[in-house]
């Protein structure tokens, strides 16, 4: 008798446990809902640029004279071509550990701290899991500061695009003025070396840990491509916070574009968030990481 109660709870156990899957699949469903961790926020001191320290502008005037065409020619080119790193993603996020991103604003704070922020942030407010280890990963591309880059401006900050006619929406715009690209007959036009409505899978960005993160997950993971247009464009602020590059897009970006509004809140504002035990997280998400990602990958 003890065994039929013990083997009927247990498959009373199993269907409320399928009912609970099935209810999350649906939630999967809602993951562009309204963020809700960041009701009480005084949002208006974050990305005051205005008020950044000398470290933040001296970033933001050197990307904006070395980020030209030429270079992220050779770029892409050198990730191309060079002899790959393999690691498992929480290994990744330990490396990068002891960088400072020096054109963040808002925080000091390694960055183990702030993907877990931002991985827990989503989590609270029951986004998807694909989301939630989006948010956990989004930043890996940082790896490139360590991986032989000249410096940060070629890995950390915001990005646009390169080709054309830098957009007045770029922070700091005025320090442009020093990118050779500036004075060129066909870089300096609003279309450049791209058509009208070409979408932004063919221009090219400012090379950067967005890009570099994007091309090493894109064909290492199962990420809905929902998650590696937040990958691709979180910090492609000029598009997705400005309204900027309208005349580039194509009909996917639109649908791109929700994706990276409903992901950049919980980038953004989870800074000022309280900060996470790695350890204590660490098996929580070592299980949501070994659903969409090889034990190892090729960085």
């Amino acid at each position: 008798m003890h065994y039929y109660l013990t083997t009927n709870a247990s498959r009373a156990l199993d269907e409320i446990s399928d009912n609970i899957d099935h209810v999350n699949v649906l939630r999967g469903n809602l993951w562009n809902e309204e963020s809700k961790f960041d009701q009480e926020k005084d949002k208006a001191h974050f990305r005051d640029y205005d008020a950044a320290c000398d470290r933040v502008k001296n970033f933001y005037k050197e990307q904006h004279e070395k980020q030209t065409v030429e270079f992220n020619i050779k770029a892409r080119a050198a990730f191309n071509s060079k002899q790959q790193i393999r690691m498992s993603i929480w290994e990744a996020m330990e490396m990068l550990d002891t960088l400072i991103d020096e054109s963040d604003p808002d925080t000091d704070l390694s960055q183990i701290e702030h993907l877990l922020q931002t991985a827990e942030a989503i989590r609270r407010d029951g986004k998807p899991e694909w989301m939630q280890v989006t948010g956990l990963v989004h930043d890996l591309g940082k790896l490139l500061f360590l991986f032989g880059s000249q410096g940060q401006w070629d890995v950390v900050g915001d990005t646009f695009v390169v080709g054309c006619k830098f957009s007045d929406k770029i922070i700091y715009p005025h320090t442009f003025e020093g990118n050779p690209d500036c004075q060129d007959p066909i870089y300096s036009t609003e279309h450049g070396i791209y058509e009208h409505h070409c979408g932004l899978d063919n221009v090219m960005l400012s090379w950067g840990h967005d890009e570099y993160l994007y091309h090493v997950l894109k064909n290492q993971s199962s990420l809905p491509d929902d998650a590696l247009a937040m990958i691709r464009y979180h910090s492609f602020y000029p598009w997705h916070r400005e309204g900027a590059y309208a005349h580039l897009m194509n009909e996917k970006d639109h649908k791109y574009l929700e994706a990276v509004r409903a992901f950049n809140p919980y980038d953004l504002y989870s800074k000022s968030d309280d900060s996470c035990d790695p350890a204590k997280l660490r098996p929580y998400y070592e299980k949501l990481i070994a659903k969409f990602f090889p034990p190892v990958l090729d960085w």
